[in-house]
């Protein structure tokens, strides 16, 4: 089936049959490599799918630079939480300065990267959702837009220990708060690996990988606190 096969001259319907695919923009090549179905809607003429595929792939480049910030921020404020944490401990004339610049490395991480990384983020996902909708009827879509639904409670419940802090209120401890770093970890390995492999990897398979991961980074954090305990008796003693 060709597009001029269709039915609907306005509605251009796009099937893993590339070989039969006639004026192919790039995009489409790219997602037809792996045999993805998806449409765009609406065209109302063959011509504007080279400006529609272009459209496309720079709503793609977009979202994943902005998720790239996204997670940075995600991995290096759980960080600052810590570092203020355990800044309670040092001596009350230098606690001050301490944590009153580590509430303000917090506000400018927070504000000014990793919330507008969040924000582009999703609005570049609607934006490649509304320009090939089909890919909202694939498997794989709904387990990836699952772990990003718990990416984003996650976020939120960042924030509210960011605010916390903010007024001097500590609702972790340090090591609590090192476990909780790592959720951002195994949610970056799922959401990735559901991208990359799609329906070509067992579910059963993927989650045990993601359980084994958290097991793996648990004993991680493990090792490194007994490491850190032994290092500060060396010094005391």
């Amino acid at each position: 089936m060709s597009f001029l096969d269709c039915k609907d001259k306005r509605r251009i319907s796009f099937c893993p049959a590339r070989a039969q695919l006639i004026n192919k923009p790039l995009f489409v090549r790219a997602e037809l490599s792996t045999s993805i179905f998806f449409e765009i809607y609406p065209i109302s003429s063959l011509s504007f799918a080279p400006m529609i595929g272009s459209w496309y792939l720079a709503a793609k480049a977009l979202h994943i630079i902005f998720i790239v910030s996204w997670f940075a921020g995600l991995f290096y404020i759980p960080r600052l939480f810590i570092y203020q944490v355990e800044a309670m401990q040092l001596p009350e004339n230098e606690r001050g300065a301490v944590i009153r610049q580590l509430k303000l490395m917090a506000r400018r991480l927070w504000f000014i990267i990793t919330w507008p990384a969040m924000i582009i983020t999703l609005l570049t996902a609607i934006v490649m959702v509304v320009i090939a909708p089909g890919y909202l009827s694939l498997p794989w879509m709904h387990v990836k837009l699952g772990f990003v639904f718990l990416l984003l409670l996650y976020h939120i419940s960042l924030h509210v220990i960011f605010r916390k802090q903010q007024r001097d209120k500590y609702p972790m401890t340090s090591g609590q708060l090192r476990f909780y770093n790592e959720l951002a970890t195994v949610l970056l390995f799922a959401i990735v690996f559901t991208v990359v492999f799609k329906n070509t990897m067992s579910w059963i398979f993927g989650a045990g990988g993601i359980i084994a991961l958290g097991i793996v980074l648990s004993i991680a954090i493990m090792l490194y606190r007994r490491a850190r305990k032994r290092t500060r008796k060396r010094k005391d003693s």
